[in-house]
């Protein structure tokens, strides 16, 4: 597993911790003990504390992007697990460094991610909110983004 697939993993492990908890535990101690027992070695610890401190820097805007982004499910309702990749990726798209994380991988780990931990739908859901987010973004830079059309199931 690449390094930086492995930090967003422990990230979304961490995230879920305090999330389930409902913010009561201390993220950077759960990071901390997750990185420790999980990612212990790696590459770039420094990768995964700039996540963490872009997304609790920017929570309150991630979340209302969310709850603008998918109407139909308050935030609360969105599960826990599908709700913070979702924090991931759109930290990943709107705050972070696009030369250091390219928008089309932000949206393809997210989706791996969701493929990986999420239900049945999750990688679905994660794609249409990012790949919303992702067109918008690029229609401010004047740049069309053409729909990719969904592959039908064979029967």
């Amino acid at each position: 597993m690449a390094t930086r697939h492995l930090v967003r993993t422990v990230i979304l492990q961490s995230l879920y911790e305090w999330d389930f908890y409902h913010r009561q535990h201390d993220l950077v101690a759960v990071l901390e003990r997750n990185l420790q027992e999980f990612a212990a070695g790696i590459d770039e610890p420094d990768f995964a504390w700039r996540i963490l401190k872009g997304i609790t820097d920017h929570l309150p805007e991630i979340d209302a992007t969310i709850v603008r982004l998918a109407p139909e499910w308050p935030l609360e309702k969105i599960a826990i697990i599908d709700r913070n990749i979702l924090r991931i990726g759109l930290y990943e798209l709107l705050y972070a460094d696009p030369e250091e994380v390219p928008p089309k991988v932000a949206i393809n780990e997210a989706i791996e991610i969701a493929k990986n931990y999420g239900g049945p739908n999750s990688a679905r859901f994660v794609n249409g909110v990012l790949g919303t987010i992702y067109r918008e973004l690029q229609a401010k830079k004047g740049v069309v983004v053409a729909e990719v059309p969904t592959p039908k199931k064979s029967k």
